[in-house]
């Protein structure tokens, strides 16, 4: 009974955002996002609680381990190996770059990562995976908001000008759709931007968001085990999450088709659900009051990081693809 009012308010919210962002054709994250910002009185104390505190931990990980059923091999080997090589370096070149740029902005190193992560991998997504590695400090939560909120308004801008970049730059609907999908953060604003440059376009640009989005697994466990080394006690943790192991688990199952296609997509919609519940549950527990202290900085971080990618993935395209 404990968790029962705090996952029916995230539940609730979570609803409300989809209802809206099918409504009015825009980001559901930060739809949950705002929605729980104004219910941020019921995270500080009261029956709510525990409920929102569980629904932005242990619903989050098993949303993200759910994402596996999106993704088989099969769909990565399609690209060749140049795309690939291109992505995987612009993920870990990303990462660097993000890292490099807090330092010399003031922030922390770990904040680079996260907002690096969230850019490089699959915004909103990968920002909430990401931030439940890192360690805990009082800002935690802020950063990873507020985080989530910049990519996913990145995010919206790129689907809405990079197609824009495309025609003027004249890629063909390969190259095309390998920049798009090597670039946009969020799998919605993907599909969006590629479906509207072409048919082929969406195909390549969603095969290589998902590309991304499987560089998830080997990124947080190296994150895992990067700050853990600094912990007391750590090696005696198990040094993979369980949640990684969950998203490997289900890449499996569907890259040999074991589950039926009813399941598989019950599967995916039920991560969809339990990644917006987090995310509500997050604003939630986050004060406007504290977002507003955060400064300039970060959303200059974030906005340098998004134009070194997409940089990255045009200019390596452009040399290895084009």
């Amino acid at each position: 009974m404990g968790l029962f009012p705090g996952l029916l308010l995230c539940l609730t919210v979570a609803a409300a955002a989809r209802f809206l962002s099918e409504h009015y054709l825009a980001p559901q994250m930060l739809f949950a996002l705002l929605l729980g910002m104004a219910f941020h009185f019921l995270a500080e104390e009261g029956k709510c609680v525990e409920g929102v505190e569980f629904s932005s931990k242990t619903v989050l990980r098993f949303g993200v381990a759910l994402l596996g059923m999106r993704l088989t091999i099969d769909d990565v080997l399609s690209l060749g190996w140049a795309p690939v090589g291109v992505i995987i370096s612009g993920v870990g070149a990303t990462i660097i770059v993000g890292i490099f740029l807090s330092r010399l902005l003031g922030r922390r190193r770990r904040f680079g990562t996260l907002t690096g992560g969230a850019v490089a991998i699959c915004g909103a997504s990968a920002a909430l995976a990401i931030s439940s590695v890192l360690p805990k400090s009082k800002n935690s939560e802020r950063d990873t908001i507020f985080t989530v909120i910049a990519v996913t308004a990145l995010s919206t801008l790129a689907m809405i000008l990079y197609p824009i970049v495309v025609s003027l730059l004249g890629l063909n609907d390969r190259f095309a759709g390998i920049f798009l999908g090597g670039t946009i953060h969020d799998v919605a604003q993907v599909v969006g931007a590629g479906y509207a440059v072409s048919s082929e376009a969406g195909d390549i640009a969603t095969i290589t968001k998902l590309l991304r989005v499987s560089l998830l697994v080997p990124i947080v466990l190296i994150i895992s085990l990067c700050f853990k080394t600094r912990r007391a006690g750590a090696s005696a943790e198990f040094p993979l999450p369980l949640f990684v192991i969950g998203f490997c688990f289900f890449v499996g199952l569907n890259s040999f088709q074991i589950v039926p296609v009813e399941i598989r997509d019950m599967l995916v919609q039920l991560s969809s659900w339990c990644l917006v519940m987090a995310i509500a549950a997050l604003g939630i527990k986050t004060s406007l009051k504290d977002m507003l202290t955060i400064g300039y900085q970060p959303m200059l971080l974030i906005t340098l990081e998004t134009l070194f990618i997409a940089a990255w993935v045009l200019l390596g395209g452009a040399y290895l693809i084009g």
